[in-house]
């Protein structure tokens, strides 16, 4: 969490991170960089505090969601042929385990370590999850963070492709992935509710409609090539904000 707000707070405001102070043991830090840390540090103890309440679900999310943000900041594809090889393997994985792991194991084991069944009571946050206004049982929808992570690095990728070959919001791959992903979620949970809310592996959904969506919209244009040999970085990548 940490993270995520003082490299998005200081891409905005670079002003912020100015004064500093020194500490034992520390050095130097920003006053702004300290302040969050405290409050970081707050928030988790208190969702640690309260992660068996109704409302803990609020608090594991924001958790979840600042760790995949810094995980998307640290981890980035060099290409799509890295994201092909990626993406099929943990298509592949997550239909295995969900799909035909209960006829191996009698149980799917996927299902069961992200909703954290056999932690003792305690819900590992593996997963982001939402409560359903309309259910009177207080269920939940929930998405792992693979679901999120794995088509997220591919996202993230045509971000810095668009971005380096200076392409126009629909001119590029990034706005088309978007979509595609939000059309796989769809996809996820209309076949959650045709199969009277089996759990269902995500990433069947939404491979396709990601990486298969790059793949097309690659060869109508003619950039295939540019997109599988792409470099490493992208020359536009900035580095880490300094703290």
């Amino acid at each position: 969490m940490h993270n995520c707000i003082v490299t998005l707070t200081l891409s905005k405001r670079p002003n912020f991170g100015q004064k500093t102070v020194n500490l034992p043991m520390f050095g130097e830090i920003s006053i702004f960089s300290l302040v969050v840390l405290l409050f970081s540090v707050a928030f988790a103890i208190i969702w640690a505090a309260t992660r068996r309440e109704s409302f803990s679900w609020f608090g594991q999310d924001v958790l979840g969601i600042c760790l995949m943000i810094t995980v998307l900041q640290l981890a980035r594809l060099p290409n799509i042929k890295v994201a092909t090889v990626l993406l099929c393997c943990a298509f592949v994985y997550d239909i295995f385990w969900v799909f035909i792991s209960p006829v191996i194991f009698q149980k799917s084991v996927m299902i069961t370590v992200a909703r954290g069944d056999k932690a003792g009571g305690e819900a590992i946050p593996m997963l982001l999850r939402f409560p359903r206004p309309s259910d009177p049982w207080g269920g939940y929808d929930m998405i792992g963070f693979g679901d999120i992570l794995f088509p997220g690095l591919l996202v993230s990728f045509t971000r810095r492709f668009d971005k380096d070959n200076k392409k126009g919001v629909f001119e590029g791959y990034f706005i088309w992935l978007v979509i595609g992903y939000g059309f796989g979620l769809f996809l996820t949970y209309l076949g959650l509710y045709m199969m009277n809310g089996h759990g269902q592996p995500a990433l069947l959904y939404l491979v396709p409609c990601t990486l298969g969506v790059t793949v097309i919209l690659g060869c109508i244009r003619g950039e295939m090539k540019s997109l599988w040999n792409c470099n490493a970085d992208s020359s536009s990548s900035s580095e880490p904000t300094k703290v």
